[in-house]
């Protein structure tokens, strides 16, 4: 054989390793990306925008109590928890981060960014829709830093359980989050077996007032504020429910107008709530001011003294553990032997590992 022949298949057996090689290297390349890619994790948060993660997030800052609660009741581990807003003042509640840096001093508050940028964080948890935050704002000076900003609100019930899973997905924990889900399904049957035979006429009138109606125009919550599903589940109708936006200002003849069966109050302002006992008795004071109203001891909320002030962790994710209480608000003689408290003092025993203490309803 001559040396060109000799030389030629040489080339020839060279090409075709060299490709089988490249073909192979191109096959395990292409599979370990495969492997990444189903390796991410991937979620969207409620304002729509959508986060991809090559792991579980190790450094979490997070801005308010009820993303801090939720993520308790998954069994999230506290540890990744690098950062914090003012909101967790009560040691005792959240003892875990006494010592965690202040990255806001509340949930609705500037954002201190040097102290952020010094706990480092992956993610940071916000609202996605409260009006005292500006989300788009924050996504926009921290993501082109490396800081993911991921918009949960867990306090509306229609987005609740869409974004118990998010969290769940990010952080590992759908086998937890299923045994959540079912207990939400077991409180919600329970409430639902005593209501469901009441026609529309058996269910009481509600006009549900936000905290700021010391003006002169009430405030109330519409079909779209967190409140409007959890008065219909426990058997009640929101009289507003059809007016435009969260809350709204309507004038007085309006309530007086539909002579409510109840008048409820969101609770947040108030020293209500776990640990908090109204010491300085504004809930009656505010209860005395909306009764003294022209016209509305004519009501048949005030005259049958059916007015109460709702702390603030109704509105979180304990809104479903507070279904049972609300019902019997409502529907006392149905509820007459039903332990609602139970579902309260569970919820912190089971989530919180602490003992349910506290005022959590004002009644009139």
């Amino acid at each position: 054989m001559s040396v060109s022949k000799k030389i030629t298949i040489f080339q020839v057996v060279a090409i075709f390793i060299i490709c089988v090689f490249g073909a192979f290297q191109y096959s395990i390349s292409n599979n370990q990306s495969e492997v990444v890619q189903d390796s991410l994790i991937e979620v969207i948060d409620s304002n729509g925008i959508k986060h991809n993660f090559d792991s579980i997030p190790q450094r979490v800052a997070i801005a308010n109590t009820f993303t801090a609660s939720a993520m308790r009741m998954i069994d999230v581990d506290p540890s990744v928890i690098v950062g914090v807003s003012g909101d967790f003042y009560d040691d005792e509640l959240w003892p875990e981060f006494s010592e965690t840096p202040i990255v806001q001093q509340s949930a609705h508050s500037e954002i201190d960014f040097e102290a952020l940028f010094d706990s480092r964080p992956e993610i940071y948890l916000v609202f996605a829709t409260n009006g005292m935050v500006d989300t788009g704002a924050i996504r926009d000076k921290l993501e082109p830093v490396g800081i993911n900003v991921v918009a949960l609100d867990f306090y509306k019930y229609d987005s609740l359980r869409d974004e118990f899973n998010v969290l769940a997905d990010i952080f590992g924990k759908q086998d937890e989050l299923q045994l959540l889900l079912d207990e939400f399904d077991q409180i919600e049957s329970v409430v639902n077996e005593r209501i469901s035979n009441l026609n529309s006429s058996e269910k009481p009138l509600i006009v549900m007032e936000h905290h700021a109606s010391l003006t002169r125009d009430p405030v109330v919550l519409t079909g779209t504020s967190q409140w409007t599903d959890m008065i219909e589940k426990a058997g009640g109708i929101n009289h507003f429910a059809k007016l435009p936006g969260h809350t709204t200002h309507v004038d007085m003849e309006a309530i007086l107008d539909a002579d409510p069966d109840v008048i409820m109050f969101d609770g947040i302002t108030f020293d209500i709530g776990f640990n908090a006992f109204d010491e300085e008795g504004k809930c009656q004071n505010h209860l005395d001011f909306i009764a003294e109203r022209p016209g509305f001891d004519d009501l048949t909320a005030i005259q049958e003294n059916r007015m109460f002030i709702m702390s603030g962790e109704f509105a979180g994710p304990m809104m479903i553990h507070g279904l049972p209480t609300l019902a019997k608000l409502l529907h006392p003689d149905l509820f007459d032997d039903f332990d609602s408290d139970s579902y309260l003092d569970s919820y912190f025993t089971k989530y919180h590992d602490i003992e349910r203490k506290g005022l959590f309803v004002c009644e009139a």
